[in-house]
């Protein structure tokens, strides 16, 4: 683009409050009768080029239209290491830039290209409109950053700082300015209460209803590709004081259970540092740093954050709202990536983070079902208020994601094999010791057998309500490790074992009563559905169904068969129509239409 400048863009404004996220309780609305028709969704334009993480994932989505459920994907899977180097190494090759509103996005793609080609693009909105450049080589940035320069302030001073974040002017040509156009921007957000459920409601199964929602708020390519961005956008600050030092994503953005919106979880990696080099010294000499020492590895971790903590503060383009918070369990720094919109967690050498997050991504490869039925039941947590965004007594989203873990591993025949069988199944090369505890499964996806159950996600839903509607949670705990019910350790309402710190419960903090509330909702949805199949409304009707009909406020106390009698009874009235429905199945193991029912009596 001829006449046009790239300055660096460094923000000095006070902390804005971030978009609330998250979904809410949906409202009765209503819809068109013709339920099958299908509801158009926009597409947004992502280049791919053969053999990056965009055209893998292109390739997938192809792929997936005609896939079984349970069905076995041939296609190769990447390790989740693999992906991670991956994905950082087309982060290095990225920009960010802050664009006007209109300008013409052939010229700008035009001018970049002096300094080499390019990858992919995409433009988003996010406090204004920011492009995302991938170049097909590392120097291409360097040549760009040659010819940039630090902008005049006026009456204030600017702080120069190299970074790949950049701020795109027009000058006021006149041939340009009548060129101007507008450019296709990618969504960021989670779909709408009412488009969700519109789209809920045209579904043509249960099944489909459960894929719809996660292909709702699932992380997309250009989300997906911003996090990582943005994680290296600070491991370059975090580089002034420590050259070799890796910022990696860990939890929903990399463990493919994250859904947009939410927060990004980041740990600064400072085990790579003094370890990359091979050579080995000849003589009898044998060099090392010399460092400053300090008592404790947590103090270390304190003042390491702390110090990262400031630049991100007073040198960090476009990080906003900075907290330290250095007293807790894991001292972390909280801070808003105001261009990308990410509300980060900053935090150091959290390996067993990342290999929790390892743990699920395998979970959530083996089979299709396991996503979709996780998002399904999360969604239906939040919409009960189950779950929130704010620390308390209520059960967390990666507690659920181990209750469904849990569950299907309990199924018959299993749906996902046992962090025991995982171990069993491993190399000398997967073996991981973290702090003192056994962190060693299969890594590689392709090594394991897939699952012989061909149970439908309809059914799973069901089952799911109706199993932890019956579980005893005041005497068992939930174990993926070794997918078997075991007796509490302690007298915590729900006990899940935190899969590699084995003494720790991961649901400790959750009280009685939001347990108790947990179990009356889950029975009930489970007596709703069973209702649904025996009268299910008719295609001509506007009346919500299937995981519609679970996603709308108070729909317990609407639909109830006790509605007027008290609480207690309420739960103990559908409890025995669950074990009556349950006693059906033992005796009649066929459904209508052939099929074989699987009973989840323990």
């Amino acid at each position: 683009m001829r006449g046009s400048t790239l300055t660096f863009r460094l923000r000095a404004s006070a902390a804005l409050t971030m978009a609330a996220r998250g979904f809410g309780l949906l409202t009765r609305l209503p819809v068109c009768a013709q339920r099958r028709s299908r509801v158009q969704r926009p597409s947004f334009r992502l280049l791919g080029c053969p053999g990056t993480v965009a055209e893998d994932l292109q390739r997938e989505e192809r792929l997936s239209g005609s896939a079984e459920t349970g069905s076995e994907d041939k296609t190769p899977k990447k390790r989740f290491f693999e992906v991670q180097k991956e994905r950082r190494e087309q982060a290095q090759r990225t920009i960010l830039i802050h664009c006007p509103n209109k300008f013409s996005e052939k010229k700008f793609l035009k001018y970049l290209s002096q300094h080499g080609p390019i990858n992919n693009h995409f433009f988003y909105e996010s406090f204004g409109l920011y492009a995302v450049v991938e170049f097909c080589q590392k120097e291409s940035i360097s040549s760009l950053q040659n010819g940039t320069r630090t902008p005049s302030m006026g009456m204030e001073a600017a702080i120069p700082f190299r970074s790949r974040f950049f701020n795109l002017k027009l000058k006021n040509s006149p041939t340009q300015t009548s060129e101007k156009s507008c450019v296709q921007s990618s969504h960021q957000l989670s779909p709408s209460s009412k488009k969700l459920f519109e789209l809920l409601c045209y579904a043509e199964s249960v099944d489909d209803q459960l894929n719809t929602l996660l292909k709702e708020f699932e992380l997309t390519e250009e989300n997906t590709r911003l996090r990582y961005l943005t994680c290296s956008l600070i491991e370059d600050i975090a580089a002034a004081y420590f050259p070799d030092c890796i910022v990696r994503p860990f939890g929903s953005s990399v463990n493919t259970f994250g859904k947009l919106g939410c927060d990004l979880d980041m740990f600064l990696d400072l085990d790579e540092i003094g370890k990359r080099s091979t050579h080995k010294s000849a003589g009898n000499f044998l060099m090392e740093f010399q460092v400053k020492n300090v008592p404790s590895e947590r103090i270390a971790t304190q003042k390491i954050l702390s110090v990262i903590g400031e630049c991100l503060d007073h040198f960090g383009p476009g990080c906003v709202g900075v907290q330290k918070i250095l007293n807790a369990r894991c001292p972390l720094v909280r801070f808003s990536h105001q261009p990308s919109g990410f509300q980060c967690d900053l935090t150091t050498n959290n390996r067993i983070a990342l290999k929790s997050s390892e743990l699920l991504y395998i979970y959530g490869a083996l089979d299709s079902r396991v996503r979709a039925l996780v998002f399904s039941i999360r969604c239906w947590a939040r919409a009960h208020s189950l779950t929130s965004s704010i620390p308390g007594a209520w059960i967390t989203n990666f507690s659920l994601t181990m209750m469904v873990i849990f569950f299907l591993q309990r199924r018959s025949p299993p749906i996902l094999p046992t962090l025991d069988l995982l171990k069993t199944l491993a190399d000398a090369e997967d073996k991981c010791i973290i702090e003192g505890n056994n962190c060693t499964f299969l890594r590689d996806l392709n090594r394991i057998k897939p699952s012989g159950n061909t149970e439908t996600l309809d059914l799973l839903l069901k089952e799911f309500f109706e199993y932890f509607g019956n579980f005893t949670f005041n005497k068992n705990s939930i174990n993926i490790r070794q997918g078997r019910e075991q007796n509490k350790p302690d007298s915590s309402p729900l006990h899940i074992q935190n899969p590699f710190e084995t003494s720790l419960n991961i649901s400790k903090n959750v009280s009685q009563s939001q347990l108790q509330k947990f179990v009356e909702l889950a029975r009930e949805s489970a007596w709703i559905l069973q209702q649904e199949d025996q009268d299910r409304p008719s295609s001509s009707s506007n009346q919500p169904w299937g995981l519609a009909t679970l996603l709308l406020p108070s729909v317990a106390k609407s639909k109830s068969p006790t509605k007027n009698k008290k609480e207690k009874f309420s739960s103990e009235r559908i409890k025995n129509l669950l074990e009556s429905i349950k006693s059906n199945r033992t005796e009649n193991p066929t459904d209508t239409n052939g099929k074989r029912t699987i009973s989840t009596q323990i």
